[in-house]
């Protein structure tokens, strides 16, 4: 089973976020990228075998989205 993640990163919270169709109710978030891979890779297997009845290999495709909002000022010189 192929599965694809969007890690998305939320300026307004400081946290990244799961964002999937593949892994039917997984809401997952961390402060961390490297910590957020690990609890997708931890508990998408038990929500596929609870939501989907699917036991088997998984291939996770995982996609990053950062983006960050700034305030442009003027140049007083």
């Amino acid at each position: 089973m192929d599965c694809t993640i969007n890690l998305v990163w939320s300026d307004e919270s400081n946290r990244w976020h799961t964002e999937t169709e593949d892994v039917p109710g997984m809401v997952l978030d961390s402060n961390s990228l490297d910590a957020l891979i690990e609890k997708v890779q931890l508990i998408a297997p038990d929500m596929l075998e609870a939501n989907c009845n699917y036991i088997g290999q998984i291939n996770f495709t995982f996609i990053t989205k950062y983006t960050k909002t700034i305030r442009a000022t003027r140049d007083a010189s």
